[in-house]
């Protein structure tokens, strides 16, 4: 199983902190698993222009091509001005209409507000719905203020970042097993 963390802004690091965490919560509790995370902030990025993602060569190139290869995509982003970002966007833009198709999606995201949730709701999930992922129906969202030099204060994002982890390995394990049944109904 592959997993690649999408960070989702350049800028910040409240977003790369909640990575972290989910990263290592990752490693101790599910050893063997491939996991790679593309911090946005990390990589300069071209605005799509509508090419075949496999045309997108440096940097650009590789992170659609990371997401492309992934079975599972964990993305932590930011909410800015009641939005998500439009790195995270342009991300979306680079890749298939279709590119998360048998790829189980979980979300994380930390807002100066608690009012946007709703971001995540009513923007996130359904372009990530429309690009045909099986998202994990519980995300976490965090406020910054959770957030402090790095770290995570809160208990209670702690744990749930530790119960979204849990439902995404447990959620693709569950497709991944109804998927394998449907193909060997057919003889081909």
């Amino acid at each position: 199983m592959k997993i690649v963390g999408l960070v989702g802004t350049t800028i910040g690091w409240s977003t790369r902190t909640a990575m972290n965490n989910i990263k290592t919560i990752l490693e101790r509790k599910y050893e063997g698993k491939e996991v790679d995370i593309l911090d946005l902030a990390d990589y300069n990025v071209e605005f799509s222009d509508g090419r075949n993602y496999l045309d997108y060569t440096g940097d650009t190139g590789k992170v659609v091509r990371t997401i492309m290869g992934a079975d599972v995509v964990i993305i932590a982003t930011p909410v800015f001005q009641a939005s998500i970002p439009g790195t995270l966007k342009n991300i979306f833009d680079l890749l298939p209409m279709d590119a998360f198709a048998d790829k189980t999606v979980g979300i994380m995201a930390v807002a100066g507000s608690p009012k946007h949730y709703l971001v995540v709701e009513q923007q996130l999930k359904p372009i990530l719905s429309f690009m045909k992922a099986q998202m994990v129906t519980s995300y976490v969202f965090a406020e910054s203020k959770d957030i402090v030099k790095g770290e995570i204060m809160k208990q209670d994002v702690l744990f749930r970042i530790d119960h979204l982890v849990d439902n995404i390995i447990h959620t693709h394990e569950a497709f991944s097993h109804v998927k394998l049944l449907q193909d060997q109904m057919y003889d081909f």
